[in-house]
């Protein structure tokens, strides 16, 4: 390089300078020669025929009446696809036809993955055994695949290095394993399915130990003659066992471990051995009908199974009237209780509504329940007077106070079928249905049942006044005595209470008790009569306050007549403050504008 850039190095460096000079001039000119190939291969400008020709192209594909453009790989592409992603720039590659190659992931960007088979190698190489040490391996135990700082082993006193003997065979070199995203999840991968064996052998070892020894029980119980006995034991014959008996408990404990395998545990509910005796409580009640499987007839009501609403009757076409069928429908249970008398009111509130009367369900309840009150009663008037006028101008009264037909004729078109003993048996009439209980039954001559007399928490007979329940009736002679013991109990707690002597100190603490309850009662009456004189005079000084508001409100309503300009100075406001009584006539009196109620007021 210092000579190519020397001048005063002779004539090797002038030959160096004339060489570089050449191969300048040969690089200008291949760039020029490549811009111009350039040039001339960049797309030339389409004509206006042109242009429209390919729109009309690409609205047919899009309609699909044209056939797709395809790629360089032979795939159709989606018409649909803006010419920008699916066409190559022209300064990459001009001569590429339109693709989606470039859209799609590059296979030399993918990230290869493990597959799901592969895993990590386990154990040692078991053909490979050396007899002497390798230069590079280990010094401790002479494996080839790791070194000494690495070993796992324990550290020899004297290395496999110098002794030459124990060498440990060499470890598998682990794969450097990259998985996906499954792969990275997958729990089973690396799993050695023989491992499954071990167990299936340790059970089949277990169920053959069971079989052992049930059959040396049954040979033990036939030699000593066990079975025997209970073959020709009543119960046994009978089909009853003992609940206690060994046999049972053996069954039950080969059970229980029979539970342990989930396959043979059956469903809650479903489980009716006799011998476990288990009872498991269903959460649906049995006596409970689907709504689809009242009726079967697909032209019966219509079942939404979204919402589980039958709202129709589903016994409508069998003849059944709604009140005996247990189901009737969904709305027929809307159209029970207080709807319908709420629909009416509803319907009124529209009906005044229309007629200028500002009423609403929501808003004014009380109003609009008692204009609907005086409606009905009115109108029940209006049809009696209604009636009474047509019945003084043509008659007629007597037609109108006639029996019914069933009583003058003595026969109805209703059909009723009785028994021989007088119980209806089909019919309109329903049979009174008897208790399960003995009713009316007098028994030891009573002429009341038991439990007709009551007296002090206790139950008896109203004829004899005994609480006794089968006692024999005495009749009056037992009200008597009834009345008589409660007599002498009376006199009796009396007389006690009187023969009890009392002692002075006793004595002179009642006294004090009586003294002091005179003394109370002598300071209750003067305050009752404080406070009613009280209350008197603050009922007398509200009486005062009432007729001075009333007569406020009155000067105030004059003084809202006339005219602003014409009103006295400050004639409306005052200066005192007013009293407790003046509060409370003016809370009374006072009007509030949204009080439904507030045009009754004045009534």
């Amino acid at each position: 390089m210092s000579g190519c850039l020397g001048v005063t190095s002779g004539g090797t460096g002038e030959g160096q300078i004339t060489m570089s000079a050449a191969a300048m001039d040969t690089g200008n000119a291949a760039t020029l020669s490549g811009s111009k190939e350039m040039s001339l291969e960049e797309p030339k400008k389409m004509t206006r025929e042109d242009w429209r020709k390919k729109k009309e192209l690409e609205e047919q594909r899009k309609l699909g009446n044209a056939p797709a453009e395809v790629d360089e790989e032979g795939k159709d592409i989606n018409p649909h696809i803006p010419q920008y992603i699916s066409s190559v720039p022209w300064y990459i590659d001009p001569s590429k036809r339109p693709t989606l190659k470039h859209q799609r992931p590059q296979p030399e960007k993918q990230k290869q993955f493990s597959s799901s088979g592969d895993w990590y190698k386990r154990g040692v190489k078991e053909n490979s055994i050396t007899t002497k040490y390798r230069k590079g391996a280990c010094e401790n135990c002479g494996a080839m695949t790791h070194k000494k700082k690495d070993c796992f082993e324990r550290p020899r006193r004297v290395g496999a290095k110098f002794t030459g003997t124990n060498i440990a065979p060499d470890e598998h070199l682990q794969p450097q394993l990259m998985f996906d995203y499954d792969g990275k999840r997958d729990r089973w991968n690396g799993y050695n399915p023989e491992e499954h064996m071990k167990i299936v052998e340790e059970y089949a070892k277990v169920d053959l130990a069971k079989r052992t020894l049930k059959a040396q029980k049954l040979q033990e119980e036939l030699a000593s003659g066990k079975l025997v006995e209970q073959a020709n034991s009543p119960k046994h014959q009978w089909g009853e066992e003992e609940p206690n008996s060994q046999t049972e408990k053996d069954h039950n404990s080969e059970d229980e471990d029979e539970d342990k395998y989930a396959d043979d545990i059956d469903m809650p509910g479903q489980n009716f051995d006799s011998k476990r005796r288990i009872t498991v409580r269903n959460l649906r009640i049995r006596e409970d009908i689907a709504k689809y499987l009242r009726n079967l007839d697909p032209n019966s009501a219509y079942y939404d199974p979204k919402t589980r609403a039958m709202r129709e009757n589903p016994y409508a076409n069998a003849g059944k009237n709604p009140d005996e069928v247990s189901y009737a429908g969904d709305n027929f249970v809307r159209y029970t209780g207080d709807t319908i008398s709420m629909a009416q009111t509803q319907l009124f509130a529209w009906e005044a509504y229309d007629k200028g009367s500002e009423v609403h369900l929501q808003a004014d309840p009380t109003k609009l329940e008692l204009l609907y009150k005086s409606f009905k009663v009115k109108k029940e008037d209006f049809k009696e007077q209604q009636k009474e006028s047509i019945l003084e101008k043509y008659g007629g009264q007597e037609h109108l106070d006639a029996p019914p037909a069933e009583l003058l004729l003595a026969q109805t078109e209703d059909y009723v079928e009785y028994s021989r003993h007088g119980t209806v048996i089909k019919g309109q009439e329903r049979a009174v249905a008897s208790s399960k209980y003995e009713e009316d039954v007098k028994i030891h001559n009573h002429t009341h049942i038991w439990g007709s007399y009551w007296k002090e928490g206790r139950w008896g007979y109203k004829c004899c006044h005994s609480f006794f329940k089968f006692s024999y009736c005495t009749g009056e002679a037992g009200k008597e005595t009834a009345n008589s013991e409660e007599c002498i109990i009376n006199d009796t707690i009396g007389e006690e209470s009187v023969k009890k002597p009392q002692t002075l100190m006793e004595m002179h603490q009642e006294k004090l008790k009586e003294e002091k309850k005179k003394k109370k009662k002598k300071r209750k009456h003067r305050k009752s009569s404080s406070e009613s004189d009280d209350e008197e005079k603050k009922h007398e000084k509200l009486k005062k306050a009432l007729n001075a508001e009333e007569a406020r409100l009155l000067h105030v309503k004059e003084l809202m007549q006339i005219d602003e300009r014409k009103r006295p100075y400050s004639s409306i406001y005052e200066t005192r403050e007013p009293t407790e009584e003046e509060m409370e006539a003016y809370r009374m009196k006072r009007q509030r504008p949204d009080d439904p109620m507030a045009s009754f007021l004045g009534q």
